[in-house]
């Protein structure tokens, strides 16, 4: 009787018992194993089809982001019940097994991207809104939930409402504990955990990992910037093991949470040395230890060393003592305990060296099709997914192949429980195979209400009434008081607008979602939160246009004044709300303090600083979003971004891009096949010597082509003029080369097409890249009217061309012999040094001279600062310079005459910065108008490119992102787990520190690349 007692006292506390069919977490356990004892049917044939209304939004699609976790949505089963979690609506979902009919559905506030974990009678589910959700596994009913991050804020990440520390992490269960992390941006921070997974109470937790100080995949390169989140963790013996993303795993001791090793440089370089990227991990005993298996490469667990590449983790089983994984056409097995041989190869420098490889196979099954989509094990029956859209499954007994199962995409998920074969495809659908059978699969789709809220008169004058005269119909829409959601619908079907909803009243948040999602639209369309209307924790500055569903209805609008005003988009953010009829508009005008970026360098004086008093340290992120932009490689220094008016200009591979600089979205493209291509290079001096190709001014991008000049309107993209290049005093047709403007006036140059220069490292075609020009023009730039024409005695170099709305200055000199590719070096002789030149000062009217002076000109580079009246003569002293950039001196000018003010020896290794009155220069900072030297004790890692500044800040590369404080700055600060491009590519203005991705190419293991824009930390 007290037996019987205990037994009943133990079912109340943990009511339900995984049985041996159930599939309790992703891969089958928390070594990712792929493998069930449970036996599954080789003759098999489907019973039941889910297919979404919508398929899969993964958070990372485009090229080398290495983090394919979420494709295809992954499933766990237990007791009857199959789990599937929603990249789209944000919903975790479970269905009968038997057929397929849905059970029960759970919302929480973001994308979920991973599978599940069950442990006894709960689903744990991570969300990217940054909670752990233990949810009642027959029920759906929240039993508790547990925030990841410090506070509640969320940002836009890849076009989502997510938390600053989305749980990417995903749960792993082990021993009754259960494991998470959340965060992905390292200086954001990373939090890992170690939960009672009965009531959500915290059994330790590390909030370090983020902020350790690290070496980067670059030799020499170091940054406090330590793991991200992102993949599913693993768990066995002692350790507990973290995806990081784009590079290796990070490990940590699992009784305590304590870190144990990330070496992300030793195994994070690029040249195919990178090792064991990606989101997926197996651990496997081998011989008495523990192996990693990560990507392609296997390591050792308790110290990450390095052992084998060979045995694609994305595709493996471990069963047994074998360890299967696909190669090509076929199903290869290992012996766990002798995975290895030893081979003698001939290393990148032509050694000999021997190096692990794998051993040779126990056996090999032929396959009909290319496989390695996935692959598990159930009892005696493997499953592996194929490249042509099938499903095969083997007997492991006899080692043959039984049948082939059509699905309608990629088979990126592969669960078995209780007999039965869940298969979830790249396009969202869900397929349950069972014991074959005669009839036909039974299809379970959604369906669309046409209309979920019937009439809808009043909040359908007033979608109408709020959209009529937008400038445009897309971007992001705030519903603050949203009630039911009403207005969110009708303005969906009006509009391409993602609309955030946001009420304070549960019921209201939970029927809007409902009719909502019985509509199609919920996730995809439209987005519902929970949140204090006065306080919403969206992100600053994201909204394009704010309504109120309340406010239709209401007879005095409630709308919280301060928060819309906080949300509303800068540069043309416009709100409307209010009873048809009566509604109220406004919009936001400019940012007060935030600065314009109009040429490359800042403005067309090159200062390399923009006015912005905005951007200050420290720094966080507003918003990031996945790069499907092609760019050229990073070594080819393409232009740099631009920034003017609320919008981010890139130039691309084949075209000119404008991004909404307040929510990452993106507005227009204009096509120009290849216009880049000559930038797509290993090495070059790159756009640091031809100058950039594109310019701002007032409402238009002026970019030259060829030898013409598209103007394109900064609001739509649309081409408003094309203006063509003067010809040559000889009537020949030049290209275009400089290229800047100045209030009416546009100004070009036509290149020396004769003076190529070498390349800076590895061979490259410079046939297009021209750093010096004969002749100089001025444009009427709304009419392309030439105005005047110039042509200097010898050539002038585009980097020595500034303008400070008075004056264009210029240095007219012979060309730099020792710079150009066809040079003959004499090893007898010295190279012949960088020949002096006439410094010019041009009147803009007229383009007559208003003085020269020719003694002692030797720089490379102008910058005008008209406030001080100062000329600034330096070089440009960078990485992969040309030879005659050979620095160490620096002199200064009075701009209106030409008074010689200073000239110094001065070493520093980075274009100047003119901030005001301060001249910064790696290391080293001096007074503009008296050339003294103010010591800096600028220092930063491991970098390529240049720096560039705001009143406040400079950004660089650091190893990772860098930036300097101004005002107290002491050393550099890093935001960890990304890197910059190779020239400009971090630009302060607009109140923000914006980075497009220019990292393409780069194949090292920093761990995020993304499009991503920093604002000041409150």
């Amino acid at each position: 009787m007290k037996i019987l007692s205990l037994l009943l006292s133990l079912c109340c506390v943990f009511p339900f018992c995984a049985s041996a069919g159930d599939w309790l977490q992703f891969r089958a356990d928390a070594t990712r194993s792929g493998y069930s004892e449970e036996p599954l049917s080789t003759d098999l044939s489907a019973h039941w089809v889910y297919k979404p209304l919508h398929p899969p939004e993964p958070a990372w699609k485009a090229e080398d982001t290495r983090m394919p976790f979420d494709f295809a949505p992954q499933m766990v089963a237990a007791k009857g019940l199959v789990f599937l979690g929603s990249t789209v609506d944000g919903s975790v979902r479970a269905f009968d097994a038997d057929s397929g009919k849905q059970r029960w559905v759970f919302y929480t506030d973001a994308p979920v991207r991973f599978a599940p974990a069950i442990w006894n009678d709960r689903l744990l589910v991570a969300s990217d809104d940054g909670y752990l959700y233990a949810l009642a596994l027959m029920s759906g009913d929240l039993l508790w939930k547990r925030s990841g991050g410090p506070h509640e804020d969320m940002v836009l990440g890849n076009g989502r409402m997510v938390s600053r520390w989305p749980v990417r992490g995903a749960p792993v269960v082990l021993d009754d504990t259960v494991y998470f992390a959340a965060g992905i941006w390292p200086s954001e921070g990373i939090f890992l955990y170690a939960l009672d997974p009965q009531t959500g109470d915290v059994r330790w937790k590390n909030e370090s990992a983020g902020s350790l100080e690290l070496d980067q995949p670059h030799g020499g390169a170091r940054a406090r910037s330590g793991v991200s989140a992102q993949g599913y963790l693993a768990a066995a013996s002692d350790t507990l093991v973290l995806p990081t993303g784009r590079a290796m795993p990070a490990a940590f001791e699992r009784a305590t949470g304590e870190f144990r090793y990330f070496h992300l440089q030793a195994q994070g370089g690029g040249w195919g040395a990178r090792k064991g990227a990606g989101p997926f991990i197996t651990l496997l005993e081998s011989a008495g230890d523990y192996l990693t298996l990560s990507e392609n490469d296997l390591f050792r667990t308790r110290d990450g060393a390095y052992l084998a590449r060979g045995i694609p983790v994305q595709a493996t089983v471990v069963i047994n003592e074998l360890l299967l994984f696909c190669d090509g056409k076929q199903i290869k097995a290992l012996n766990r305990n002798s995975l290895f041989e030893k081979e003698e190869r001939v290393n990148r420098k032509g050694d000999k060296e021997e190096v692990l490889v794998p051993a040779k196979p126990v056996w090999v099954i032929d396959m009909p099709s290319k496989v390695g989509t996935g692959m598990i094990a159930a009892g005696n029956t493997l499953v592996v997914g194929t490249q042509d859209n099938r499903v095969l499954t083997a007997d492991l007994a006899t080692r043959t192949v039984i049948s082939a199962l059509e699905v309608d995409g990629t088979p990126l998920g592969l669960a078995s429980a209780d007999g039965r074969l869940f298969v979830s495809t790249d396009k969202g659908t869900l397929y349950c195979f069972g014991k074959k059978q005669p009839k036909e699969a039974v299809e379970v789709t959604p369906g669309r209400h046409p209309s979920p809220y019937g009439k809808n008169p009043g909040f359908e004058r007033a979608a109408q009434e709020i959209v009529s005269g937008l400038s445009g119909l897309s971007g992001y829409c705030l519903d603050l008081g949203c009630g039911e959601g009403r207005l969110s619908y009708e303005l969906a079907q009006r509009t391409q607008f993602h609309i955030i909803a946001v009420d304070s009243d549960p019921e209201k948040v939970a029927k809007a979602r409902k009719m909502l999602d019985s509509a199609g639209l919920y996730g995809s369309r439209v987005t519902v939160l929970q949140r204090s209307l006065e306080q919403t924790t969206l992100p600053n500055y994201f909204a394009d246009l704010i309504v109120s569903g309340n406010s239709v209805k209401e007879t005095a609008i409630v709308v919280p004044r301060n928060e819309m005003g906080r949300l509303q988009r800068p540069y043309g953010g416009v709100y409307r709300v209010g009873t048809p009829g009566k509604i109220e508009s406004g919009a936001r005008g400019a940012l007060t303090g935030a600065g314009s970026w109009t040429h490359m360098y800042a403005d067309a004086t090159n200062v390399l600083c923009s006015e912005d008093t905005i951007v200050q340290a420290p720094l966080e992120m507003l918003w990031y979003t996945d790069n499907d932009f092609e760019m050229p490689s990073r070594h080819g220094r393409g232009p740099g971004p631009l920034f003017y008016e609320g919008r981010l200009f890139v130039e691309g591979m084949h075209g000119i891009r404008a991004i909404n600089a307040y929510n990452g979205h993106v507005l227009w493209e204009y096509p120009i096949k290849n216009i880049l291509a000559a930038y797509d290079q290993e090495h070059l001096n790159g756009a640091a010597t031809t100058g950039s190709n594109f310019c701002i001014e007032g409402d238009t991008l002026y970019l030259r082509y060829e030898n013409r000049c598209l103007c394109l309107d900064t609001t739509t993209g649309a081409l408003k003029a094309e203006f063509t290049a003067p010809t040559r005093p000889d009537g020949t047709v030049g290209k275009w080369g400089y290229i800047a403007c100045d209030a009416d006036r546009l100004y070009g140059s036509l290149c020396d097409q004769g003076h190529i220069t070498v390349w800076a490292f590895a061979k490259a075609e410079m046939e297009q890249l021209y750093s010096e020009s004969n002749l100089l023009f001025a444009m009427d730039r709304n009419t392309g009217k030439v105005i005047w024409t110039f042509t200097p005695r010898h050539s002038i170099r585009h980097n020595t061309l500034a303008l400070d709305g008075k004056r264009l200055y210029l240095i007219d000199r012979p060309l730099a012999e020792r710079d150009r590719l066809d040079f003959k070096k004499d090893e007898q002789q010295e190279p012949p040094q960088q020949p002096g030149g006439e410094l010019i000062a041009l009147d803009i009217q007229t383009g007559k001279s208003v003085w020269q002076v020719a003694e002692d000109i030797y720089g490379t580079l102008l910058i005008v600062s008209a406030k001080h009246d100062a000329l600034l003569m330096p070089y440009q002293i960078t990485s992969f310079k040309l030879p005659s950039e050979v620095g160490g001196k620096m002199a200064a000018f009075r701009a209106s005459d030409g008074t010689k003010l200073w000239d110094i020896q001065a070493n520093y290794k980075s274009r100047p910065i003119v901030n005001d009155r301060t001249i910064y220069a790696q290391p080293d900072s001096w007074d503009l108008l008296t050339g003294e030297r103010r010591e800096m004790k600028f220092a930063r890692s491991y970098g390529c490119g240049t720096l560039a500044g705001s009143t406040y800040l400079l950004a660089y590369r650091s190893a990772t992102l860098g930036y300097w404080d101004l005002r107290t700055g002491t050393e550099t600060i890093n935001y960890g787990g990304i890197r910059p491009g190779c020239w400009i590519n971090a630009i302060p203005a607009g109140g923000l520190l914006l980075m497009p991705e220019a990292s393409n190419r780069c194949t090292c293991s920093y761990l995020i690349k993304a499009n991503v824009a920093l604002q000041p930390a409150h």
